[in-house]
């Protein structure tokens, strides 16, 4: 595995990384203390806290894998040679387990409060029948010949899309206000 060739630019690195950690980690907590102190989720948007469980865990998956696995690691250095950096550090290791447990917990909430009839909508849950399809296909694909690495950034993809999609209805709100004030 490749080294740094600059101290300062390591420290750097550290340093910023653990810093949006810490900034994206507090992110999660708002709403979490919110819903405990309403015993309420009225108005918490469903779609949105399981597509961002769905999201959360398959980023997870891809820095986890990339992270721990050695066999992984070989895969990325026969591809992008000796000298690439593997591109994951523990803060991406750490947000992502730190993600998936505060989303879980939001889900977690939706089920034991108050929640309205409010439920997930059937774009939803084809959302994630059509993820977990394609992860499943995937698998299989990238079993016999042991391609973890393309499975990886078949996860890194599902990650991104659903990161746009689950930010769809405020880029919609947004631009109702612009079009309003416009």
């Amino acid at each position: 595995m490749s080294s740094w060739n600059s101290i300062p630019l390591h420290i750097s690195y550290e340093v910023v990384g653990w810093f949006a950690f810490l900034c994206w980690s507090i992110s999660f907590y708002p709403q979490l203390i919110l819903n405990f102190r309403r015993k309420s989720v009225v108005g918490l948007n469903f779609d949105f806290a399981v597509i961002n469980l769905i999201k959360q865990s398959s980023y997870l998956i891809y820095n986890a894998s990339l992270y721990f696995s050695s066999v992984v690691q070989k895969q990325y250095e026969d591809k992008y040679g000796q000298k690439e950096m593997i591109p994951v550090a523990a803060n991406d290791v750490a947000f992502s387990i730190h993600a998936v447990l505060l989303t879980t917990i939001t889900l977690f909430q939706i089920t034991i409060y108050e929640r309205g009839s409010q439920r997930v909508s059937k774009t939803a849950s084809g959302i994630i029948v059509v993820v977990l399809l394609t992860v499943t296909t995937c698998f299989f694909i990238a079993l016999p010949k042991h391609h973890w690495l393309w499975l990886l950034f078949v996860f890194n993809g599902i990650q991104v899309s659903l990161t746009i999609i689950k930010y769809i209805p405020q880029v919609r709100i947004l631009l109702q206000y612009v079009y309003y004030f416009l």
